[in-house]
C-alpha cells in the first residue's frame, strides 16, 4: 500500500513537472510584439519581427517554443514609439535664443541589433535623446528665426530626421518623423525681434522706392531729351510751325490749365506779342 501512494505521489510530480515545462515552452506573441529569444546570454532568434509592407497575421505572431530555463525571452513593441527632447536653448543663425520643444517618432525593425547594442527600448531613448538635441541644434543654427515660421522649417525638420535616422540605425532602429513642438523666444526677446524684422522691411521699401524713383528720372530724362531732339529737328525743317507748336502748348498751361481752379484774370494788351498767333503772326 506504501509502495502504490510512493508511486501515485512520484507520477503526480512527474505529471506536474511535464506541465510546468510544457507552459513554459510555449511563448504567445501578439501582432503588437517581437521577439528576442536569448539563450545563454546570446541572441539566437526573433519572433514576429518587423517587416515592411508585410499585413498583420503575416509576420509570425501567435504560438510558438522555445527551451525552458535556457532560453529567455526580451519583448520588444511592434508600434509607432515616440520620445521628447527635453526644452533647449538654441542659437539661430542670426543670433537669436529660442526656446525649442521637440519629439521624435520611431520603431525598432531590427530587434536582435537592439538587443545586442542597447538590452532595452528604454535604453535606445536614453540613447537616442541626446543626439537628437547635437542634431537639431547644428540643423537649426544654420537657419533664421524667420525660416522657422515659413515652409523653410519643413525642410529643416526633413533634414533632422536624415540625421537622426543615420544614428538610430546602430541600435537598429528607425525614426519616422521629427517635430518641433513650440520655438519661442524668450520673455522679452519677441518684442525685439519684430522690430528688428520691421525696420528691415522698411529699410528694403526705402531701397525698392528710392530705386524706383532713380529709374523714373532716367525715364524722363531720356522722354525729354528726346523730345528736345524732335523739337530741334521740327525747327530745321520749318521754323513757323514751331513757333506756332510752342505757342498753342503756352496758351494751354495758361488759359486752359486744370490746376488754375481759382479763375484768375489776366489782362494783356491786343498789340502783345504773346498773343501774336491769335492774330495770325
Amino acid at each position: 500500500m506504501l509502495n502504490v501512494l510512493r508511486q501515485s505521489k512520484m507520477a503526480l510530480g512527474g505529471l506536474i513537472a511535464a506541465a510546468l515545462v510544457l507552459v513554459t515552452s510555449v511563448v504567445i506573441v501578439p501582432e503588437t510584439q517581437q521577439v528576442v529569444v536569448v539563450r545563454l546570454g546570446e541572441p539566437v532568434r526573433k519572433i514576429n519581427a518587423f517587416r515592411p509592407n508585410v499585413d498583420f497575421g503575416q509576420t509570425g505572431a501567435g504560438i510558438s517554443w522555445r527551451l525552458p530555463f535556457i532560453e529567455q525571452l526580451v519583448w520588444v513593441d511592434k508600434q509607432l514609439l515616440s520620445f521628447p527632447m527635453e526644452r533647449q536653448l538654441v542659437l539661430s543663425s542670426d543670433q537669436l535664443r529660442l526656446q525649442v520643444d521637440a519629439y521624435a517618432r520611431f520603431r525598432i525593425i531590427d530587434p536582435v541589433k537592439m538587443v545586442k547594442t542597447a538590452g532595452s527600448v528604454e535604453r535606445v531613448i536614453s540613447q537616442l535623446q541626446p543626439i537628437m538635441t547635437s542634431v537639431l541644434r547644428q540643423e537649426l543654427g544654420k537657419r533664421t528665426f524667420q525660416s522657422l515660421l515659413t515652409a523653410e522649417r519643413g525642410v529643416a525638420m526633413t533634414q533632422i530626421r536624415k540625421n537622426l535616422d543615420q544614428q538610430a540605425r546602430a541600435y537598429g532602429a528607425q525614426v519616422i518623423d521629427v517635430r518641433i513642438k513650440r520655438a519661442d523666444l524668450p520673455e522679452g526677446a519677441l518684442e525685439s525681434a519684430f522690430a528688428r524684422m520691421q525696420a528691415a522691411r522698411e529699410q528694403e521699401a526705402t531701397t525698392i522706392q528710392a530705386r524706383g524713383q532713380m529709374q523714373a528720372q532716367l525715364i524722363t530724362s531720356d522722354a525729354e531729351a528726346k523730345a528736345a531732339e524732335i523739337y530741334a529737328k521740327s525747327y530745321g525743317q520749318d521754323p513757323a510751325f514751331y513757333d506756332f507748336y510752342r505757342a498753342m502748348r503756352s496758351y494751354e498751361a495758361t488759359f486752359a490749365n486744370p490746376g488754375n481752379k481759382g479763375g484768375s484774370t489776366i489782362i494783356l494788351s491786343p498789340e502783345n506779342d504773346y498773343l501774336r498767333q491769335f492774330k495770325g503772326r
